[in-house]
């Protein structure tokens, strides 16, 4: 009877050691079954989205366009002229001041003429004694000349008086221009404007001594006013005078101004490599000022059809001009050849066709075939 429980507890204590050791290889296929499907849950994740990027696009357009050079000026006088006193005195009077227009032939400067005056009365009255003494030696010369004739005077006497003639005609040719030189310096005590201008600088007052060579005043002619600019070396090619020229400046920012090429200069400067221009701009109203600023924008040639596209859209890499495309949800990249700028927008003279999709906003960082979605 023992030995019966004994078995039966052996049988007992076997049977829950069976049971333990079945649980257990449960319990670790679970964990291991837990554990591999963890394990294929990072093996998923690790698969990267496909990345999309953010772009605005521009429809490729044909614009009717007109070449033009964009450059800074300035305004300069159309002329000007320093007046300068070509006699010696005190100034008198001086009829203007800065600002003041003046008219071409007005009277400027007054300079004191007593002394002028003088010299004009003494050269008449030296010149008058010399028609005398002319005269009177024509008539000599004539009656020595009837004698001589007749052989009723000498050889000798003849020749002193045609001698004296001679002589006489000199002093009077002599007397004539020291009259015309002093009614020239008499002439020069009032100084005249020699063009239609306004005065820049005044140098004198009234009371000033002043020596010939003197300067008085400083006159400008502003009608019509020169626009003085530089061309880089590459658009020498395209001048020609007339060419049409339009310009701002800071003072009117609402208004355009217009002239025309009017001078081209023959050489370049050796250090910028620029070629200088002047243009002619009427100035009837005054408004524009010598030494203004100007924003110049010539124009080298008649309206064309063009491909253009934003600047911003043109990409460079070494020798490499480049634009991106849209095509579908794609990008696609293409080489261009530029022309010419327009303002904001350049020239495409190879590579693009009217209506296609180029990205202005995002294309940086772009690459062939990259996803792309469009912002609206």
């Amino acid at each position: 009877m023992s030995t019966r429980h004994s078995l039966s507890g052996q049988c007992h204590t076997i049977g829950v050691k069976k049971l333990g050791t079945a649980s257990l290889i449960i319990f670790l296929l679970l964990l291991s079954g837990i554990f591999m499907s963890s394990g294929c849950g990072k093996n998923e994740a690790k698969v990267p989205e496909e990345k999309v990027m953010n772009v605005k696009i521009w429809t490729v357009e044909q614009k009717s366009l007109r070449p033009y050079v964009e450059a800074i000026g300035t305004l300069k006088p159309f002329e000007e002229v320093i007046i300068s006193s070509e006699v010696d005195g005190i100034v008198m009077n001086v009829k203007v001041s800065e600002g003041s227009p003046v008219a071409k032939g007005m009277t400027l400067v007054e300079i004191n003429e007593t002394d002028y005056r003088l010299e004009v009365r003494r050269a008449e009255a030296s010149s008058r004694q010399t028609e005398a003494s002319l005269a009177n030696a024509k008539l000599e010369y004539e009656r020595k000349s009837a004698l001589y004739k007749e052989e009723l005077v000498t050889k000798q006497q003849f020749d002193d008086i045609s001698a004296r003639l001679a002589l006489a005609e000199g002093d009077l040719d002599r007397a004539k221009a020291s009259l015309s030189l002093a009614k020239e310096k008499l002439a020069k005590t009032k100084i005249r404007s020699p063009l239609q201008g306004a005065v820049r600088d005044k140098k004198v007052t009234t009371g000033d001594y002043v020596k010939n060579g003197s300067q008085l005043l400083w006159i400008v002619k502003s009608d019509p006013i020169k626009l003085s600019f530089t061309v880089p070396e590459k658009e020498v090619g395209k001048l020609k005078t007339g060419q049409d020229v339009m310009f701002k400046v800071d003072s009117f920012p609402d208004k355009e101004f217009t002239g025309r090429l009017s001078t081209i200069y023959p050489s370049l400067e050796e250090k910028t490599r620029t070629l200088q221009v002047e243009a002619l701009v009427p100035n009837r109203d005054a408004k524009l000022k010598p030494g203004l600023f100007a924003k110049v924008t010539l124009y080298t040639g008649p309206s064309r059809d063009l491909v253009v596209v934003p600047i911003t859209a043109v990409l460079y890499e070494d020798s490499l001009v480049k634009v991106f495309i849209a095509e579908g949800d794609r990008a696609k990249e293409k080489p261009v050849k530029i022309g010419s700028k327009y303002g904001e927008y350049l020239e495409i003279v190879e590579g693009l066709q009217k209506g296609e999709t180029v990205v202005v906003v995002g294309q940086n960082n772009l690459a062939e075939g990259v996803k792309i979605n469009v912002a609206r």
